[in-house]
């Protein structure tokens, strides 16, 4: 049976880059143990033919403010029906014309979400809880904008406690307007994001660059009972591919309805408003 997917995190900028920053090749090369086309540029048929086979009906494409993806842009504008953005690249010590540039790019474009990580700027001394964020939480709740934030250890050798999310226990009590989406998991404070789950009714996980045969019981379980409707699905494509984690999600071990919930159903309702409004 061919279920409905939305992949929630795909990165078509890599191959935009003459050279990949060190890191990232040490990314892929220890942490994911990824292949040399990791980092191609990427074709548009030969993403929609994967998507087409992995039954998955919308991509939501990586972009940003301060250095704009042409590819993700290219793809949005010829397929308006198949994928969608993600915007980053606010510059948080600077907030103000920035965040100017998020809404009226919201405004002309398909973004569905913000997003942050914050172990990749500032040299990791900023957590989410810091009221450095506080402009960015109060555009995106004024603009009705869902944020993700990246939580859990991250791969490339660079500070990773700001990214524990009890960082955002903090965040969820002063903007309860807000909808805020922990994303690439949240490795190794599972338990942490989960009670976190079950405290606020705005927030969310994701659980892209995250392999579905490697998620953690406790999550699965959260899933099957207090929380069929919190957690969402995400490739991190081309670091992992639809091909791999979309035939992995269909052998968990879940109620073919909270299946459908994490593959389609809470992103549908979270990005985009409902199936009625994603279709």
């Amino acid at each position: 049976m061919t279920r409905k997917v939305l992949d929630c995190l795909v990165n078509v900028h890599f191959g935009e880059a003459e050279m990949q920053p060190a890191w990232m090749e040490k990314v892929r090369d220890d942490y994911f143990k990824g292949p040399e086309a990791m980092f191609a540029p990427v074709d548009l048929a030969e993403l929609l033919d994967e998507m087409d086979e992995q039954g998955v009906q919308k991509a939501i494409l990586m972009d940003n403010l301060s250095k704009p993806s042409v590819t993700a842009r290219k793809f949005v504008e010829a397929r308006p029906d198949r994928f969608a953005l993600a915007m980053g690249g606010v510059n948080l010590l600077r907030p103000i014309p920035s965040l100017r540039e998020l809404a009226a790019v919201a405004a002309d474009l398909p973004v569905v979400y913000a997003v942050v990580g914050p172990s990749f700027w500032g040299d990791g001394q900023y957590p989410p809880s810091d009221a450095v964020y506080y402009p960015l939480y109060t555009k995106c709740a004024e603009l009705e904008l869902p944020l993700c934030v990246n939580t859990g250890i991250p791969g490339p050798p660079i500070p990773g406690e700001v990214q524990n999310p009890i960082h955002l226990d903090r965040v969820c009590v002063r903007f309860p307007e807000l909808r805020l989406c922990m994303i690439h998991g949240a490795d190794p404070w599972w338990d942490i994001a989960i009670r976190l789950l079950i405290k606020y009714q705005n927030l969310r996980l994701m659980t892209s660059a995250w392999s579905p045969k490697r998620l953690p019981n406790s999550l699965l379980h959260y899933m099957r009972t207090r929380g069929p409707n919190k957690v969402i699905f995400g490739s991190d494509w081309p670091v992992l591919t639809m091909r791999r984690v979309v035939p992995e999600a269909y052998a968990l071990d879940l109620p073919s309805e909270v299946l459908d919930n994490y593959l389609y159903n809470n992103a549908a309702e979270f990005f985009f408003g409902g199936p009625e409004q994603e279709r």
